[in-house]
């Protein structure tokens, strides 16, 4: 899935677009990739002359990656595109239920994360997540997402 085609699924824009790169898909999985320039907002003051991408950032990056697999797959808006389709927020971070980080992750290399679906009721989305970095796992997370519409949020 190339650049365009993420921006279309998602409302995300740089510099906090995340997922460089979709490797894979399906109804119930997704694999990306964020490859750094380290020039990150995020990676500027994390830390000057030792640089460290923040546990949030890596938070971020699998909502970002099971939000599109949510927008492709179990969008309530046929056709759903983040620049035109308006009155739905897709993938909305409900939850995070357990989040382990298991060592440091630098930007001198690229991350991948692999995102598997586990349930979903009514419009809760539970997914399980691990970022790699090379073939090393670097965290684990167990997270929820929601579709909501405008009429929720008012």
């Amino acid at each position: 899935m190339n650049e365009t085609e993420i921006s279309r699924l998602l409302h995300h824009r740089p510099p906090y677009l995340l997922v460089s790169e979709v490797l894979e898909h399906s109804k119930s999985s997704i694999e990306t990739l964020k490859s750094f320039t380290g020039n990150e907002f995020f990676l500027q003051g994390h830390f000057p002359g030792a640089p460290v991408v923040p546990g949030a950032m890596l938070q971020e990056f699998c909502t970002q990656s099971a939000g599109i697999l949510l927008t492709k797959y179990h969008c309530p808006v046929e056709g759903y595109d983040s620049e035109k389709t308006k009155g739905h927020a897709i993938g909305v971070l409900n939850k995070v239920e357990f989040a382990k980080y298991l060592s440091i992750v630098k930007p001198d290399r690229p991350i991948t994360a692999k995102i598997e679906l586990i349930s979903n009721e009514s419009n809760l989305y539970k997914f399980k997540a691990k970022v790699f970095q090379d073939t090393t796992v670097k965290a684990k997370l167990l997270f929820n997402l929601v579709n909501i519409s405008d009429d929720y949020l008012f």
